[in-house]
C-alpha cells in the first residue's frame, strides 16, 4: 500500500503541474488570439484609411498639377506683356523727342 500511495501522489504531483501548465497556455492562447484580432482590426482600420487618404492625394495632387500649369500660363502672358513694355519704354525717348521736334545732329 504504501507503493500505492507514492505512486498516487507521484502521480498528482505530474498532472497537478501540467493542469497549471495547460490553463497558462490556455491562457496565453488567448491572449494571442486576442491580440491578432486587435491586429487585424487595426489593420482593416488602416487599410481603410490609408484608401480615403490616397484618394484625397489623389484629388489634391490633380487640383495642385491644374493650378500649377494655369499658373505658369498666366506667367507666361506676364512676361509677354513686360517684354511689351520693355520694347515700348526703350522706344520712348525717341519717341518723345519726335513728338517734341527735337533733332539730333
Amino acid at each position: 500500500m504504501a507503493g500505492e500511495i507514492s505512486c498516487g501522489v507521484l502521480l498528482k504531483r505530474r498532472i497537478m503541474p501540467r493542469t497549471i501548465s495547460n490553463g497558462r497556455l490556455e491562457e496565453a492562447l488567448a491572449v494571442l488570439i486576442n491580440s491578432q484580432a486587435t491586429l487585424a482590426s487595426n489593420q482593416a482600420t488602416f487599410l481603410t484609411q490609408l484608401t480615403e487618404h490616397s484618394a484625397r492625394f489623389t484629388q489634391l495632387f490633380a487640383r495642385s498639377e491644374e493650378r500649377f500649369s494655369r499658373i505658369e500660363s498666366e506667367l507666361s502672358e506676364i512676361r509677354q506683356i513686360l517684354l511689351r513694355h520693355e520694347q515700348i519704354l526703350q522706344a520712348l525717348p525717341e519717341a518723345v523727342r519726335d513728338k517734341i521736334g527735337f533733332k539730333t545732329r
